[in-house]
This record gives structure tokens, sequence and C-alpha cells, in this order.
């Protein structure tokens, strides 16, 4: 008994886990897609935390903004600026500055809807998992339905049904809000169905029966045996989802129920530049579009490379 006690157990996570951090830093640095997709996260993520310092122009600044300098090609074209590496917009704004400081809003709303899908997802999926019966039917019957329909579409429905509520002078203050929790909430049954599986699991192990019959509360049991084991495949989809969640907040925000034009994300950027693209000015939206396809690359990528190196039958 004493072997598949909670506190063996334990043991045997310390002891396993400064093996498996050292093999996923080694595999890391042996594999150039994973470093690659690595710096380039890294690159957009510095450029947007260090946007204020390192763009070139704040575009938020109406007092540096001068019409005479809109629709500016980039530098390597004929009339183009070295001021302005990648042109300008219709209201005379930095484009490359527009990215940088877009980036940060679209990393914003990205990381913080994939945590809060993560929190209520894993939430639901250990209840499930764990209480089984009636819950597990009706909160898995619940994500079963909502997964049946695209993502977009019941972040669309949530966005609508929130913002209607809301009133017309709260309504865009709290639209960055309003957008992170329709994304959350359509991303979250992803995160319900894996946990549900692996909780499934992990409660007949030899560790949670001695948890259980030395008198620990099942919430105990579920925060400090059960919890930790089933992270890694939440890592996973939480690192693959980052991207989408990036993307979910673009195309809401190119369709115009995204954030409002004050706080330009990526999306906005090529919903703009998009109404110029056939008037010549496809600078526009090009290079917004590029920088949203690298990002999302990046990540997927990185999120591959981190399912194959947490997966134990690939080691």
């Amino acid at each position: 008994m004493s072997d598949a006690s909670p506190e063996a157990a334990r043991d045997s996570r310390i002891a396993f886990a400064p093996n498996l951090t050292s093999d996923i830093v080694l595999d890391f640095a042996h594999s150039p897609v994973a470093v690659g997709s690595g710096l380039v996260i890294l690159i957009f993520v510095l450029g947007a935390v260090l946007a204020p310092w390192l763009a070139p122009h704040d575009p938020f600044d109406l007092a540096s903004i001068d019409l005479m300098n809109s629709f500016k090609p980039p530098f390597f074209m004929q009339d183009g600026d070295f001021a302005f590496p990648l042109g300008t917009d219709h209201q005379g704004r930095d484009v490359l500055s527009g990215i940088m400081y877009g980036a940060r809003i679209s990393l914003e709303v990205g990381v913080s809807a994939i945590l809060f899908a993560t929190a209520l997802g894993v939430s639901i999926g250990l209840s499930a998992g764990y209480m089984g019966g009636l819950m597990d039917a009706v909160l898995m019957r619940l994500a079963d339905v909502q997964l049946s329909f695209p993502a977009i579409l019941v972040a669309l429905l949530v966005d609508g049904v929130v913002s209607a509520t809301l009133p017309g002078s709260l309504h865009e203050q709290f639209q960055i809000y309003v957008l992170i929790f329709a994304i959350g909430i359509s991303k979250s049954p992803q995160f319900a169905r894996v946990v549900r599986g692996s909780t499934l699991v992990e409660r007949g192990r030899e560790y949670v029966m001695a948890a259980r019959v030395i008198g620990l509360s099942s919430w105990r049991i579920v925060l400090t045996h059960i919890l930790p084991n089933v992270l890694g495949p939440v890592l996973i989809i939480g690192t693959l989802n980052l991207g989408f969640a990036i993307v979910s907040e673009a195309t809401l925000s190119f369709l115009g129920v995204g954030l409002p034009p004050t706080e330009p994300s990526l999306g906005t950027l090529i919903r703009i530049g998009n109404d110029y693209l056939f008037s010549g000015e496809w600078w526009m939206t090009i290079f917004p579009g590029l920088a949203l396809a690298m990002m999302l690359m990046s990540m997927n990528m990185l999120g591959d490379w981190l399912r194959d190196a947490l997966n134990p039958r690939l080691r």
C-alpha cells in the first residue's frame, strides 16, 4: 500500500519532473523548427510589449499624425520614405507601428481568451470526469452541442448577445472584455473534453484510491493529485489554440464586430486596408496579413513540436 500512497506518487512525479524538463529543453535545442518558431514568437512578443519604445511612431498620438503623409508606399518603392518603412495608411499612420501596436492588442486578447477557456474548460472537465453520473452527462452533452457549431459562430453569437445587453455608452468601453469572453467560451469545450477523458483514467489509479482510503476530500484529491497529471494535454491544446484565438479575434474585427477602431488590432488593420486594396495601396492590408500569418504558423509549429515532445510513446 505504501507504494500506492499519494506521497509516493508525488515523490515519483517530483523525481521525474527534472528529467522530463531536461529532455524537453534538449529536444528544443536540437529542433530547428522549434527554435525558429520560438524565435519568431519571441520577436512578435517583444515587439508588441516594447511597442511604445521600439515603434517608429505612435499611431494613437493624434498630434503626430499628418494627413500629408497618407498613402505613402513602403521605402523600397518609388516615393517611399525611410521614416515609414512599410508605408502609411489613409490617415498618415505608420503601418509598421500599427502592426506592432496591433499585435500587442491581438496577443492580449488571444492570451486572455485562452487563459479564460483553460480555467473554464479544466473546471468543467475535472468536475465531469471525477463526479461522473448526471453531472458528467449534462456537462458533456452541452459541450457536444457547442462543438457541433464552428467556434467562430459561437463567438459571434456570444458577442452579439452580450453586446446587445450592454448599454450603448458601455459597449465600446467593454468590447475588449466581451471579445475575450466570447472567444474563451467558444474554445472551452475542447479543454473540457480532453481533461474529462484524462480524469476518467486518473481517478482509477492506485494513488487516487489510496487518497480516498486515508480520507482526503474529493476536491483535495482533484486539485493536488489529478490536476497535475492532466496539465500536459492542457498545455498542448492551449499552445495550439492560442493562434486560433488570435485568428478568431482578427476575424471578428475584420467583420466589424470585434474591437473598435480606437483599439486597432491586426484584424482591424486588415479590414481598414482591405477598403484600399484594389486602389493600389496594397501594403495597408498585406503587411498586417503577413504578420498575422507568420504569428499563427509559428504558434502552430511550436504546438506541434510540444505535442510530440510530451508524448511518452515518441520518447
